[in-house]
């Protein structure tokens, strides 16, 4: 069996996770301490200083330029790092299910869960109604895509849809396991 994952994997992504928080409170607390001067600054000056409009107006762009750093920087950087801890984790803990199939094809990348993957379709049989279907397996965008050949046997482990470990089965060997 071909492992996709391993310990290293979930240490990095909890290491990238944690490089980009450190930065995120980093420049918060830049943003802080330059607000609390200026409001200290602010509060010192006498009633209807002339400085007091400079002082407000460099704490709006202040403001203005962290509010312009934080949305693109949390809700694209760490909202995508965050998925792919949470999907590693999940990983980790969750039921893997094990299935033999042909392999039917590629569809067109997709994001799932916030992490982008490939998408591997399968061809299994329905037991109720006697006809066969097509199983979506989610591979990681991250990772290579496997050698699967079109028509040929795999047998996959997989949490949530979400490929794990795999292994290509020679053709007389796939016929003795069906």
């Amino acid at each position: 069996m071909t492992k996709l994952y391993t310990d290293a994997d979930l240490w990095d992504a909890h290491r990238q996770r944690r490089r980009i928080l450190g930065v995120f409170f980093a420049v918060t607390g830049v943003y802080f301490a330059g607000f609390l001067a200026l409001l200290i600054y602010y509060i010192m000056l006498p009633y209807e200083d002339p400085n007091q409009n400079w002082v407000i107006f460099v704490a709006c762009v202040l403001t203005a330029i962290y509010i312009l750093f934080l949305f693109p920087y949390m809700g694209i950087c760490f909202k995508r790092s965050n998925a792919y801890c949470k999907m590693l984790r999940f990983i980790s803990v969750g039921l893997k299910e094990y299935s033999v199939a042909p392999f039917a094809g590629i569809e067109d990348w997709t994001t799932r869960d916030g992490v982008d993957v490939n998408v591997a379709l399968f061809r299994v049989r329905n037991i109720k109604h006697d006809e066969e279907m097509i199983r979506q397996i989610y591979v990681d965008g991250e990772k290579d895509f496997p050698p699967f050949e079109e028509g040929g046997t795999v047998r996959i482990i997989s949490q949530g849809n979400l490929l794990i470990e795999y292994e290509i089965i020679k053709e007389k060997a796939a016929c003795e396991q069906l």
